[in-house]
């Protein structure tokens, strides 16, 4: 199984520093990190107007996107 990188918005990592308890900051850690492995789990729900998607931990919400970068052929990728 392909494997992905997972990127957080420090805005995100203080959001998540804020959490109350250390235990759910656990939680909710673990359930992004498993992102790179399965980027739509199941139960996760597409957001209308975009191409975001949510994961439910609880009480709390991961709010997410799954994003290419770029696309063409090999000679002119790197440029």
């Amino acid at each position: 199984m392909a494997s992905y990188d997972v990127f957080a918005k420090p805005s995100a990592l203080k959001e998540l520093e804020s959490v109350g308890s250390r235990k759910v900051r656990r939680s909710i850690a673990g359930r992004i990190q498993s992102l790179a492995q399965k980027p739509r789990p199941s139960g996760c729900r597409k957001l209308a107007g975009g191409d975001r998607y949510r994961i439910r931990i609880g009480r709390y919400r991961v709010v997410y996107s799954v994003r290419v970068f770029k696309v063409g052929h090999r000679r002119d990728i790197y440029r």
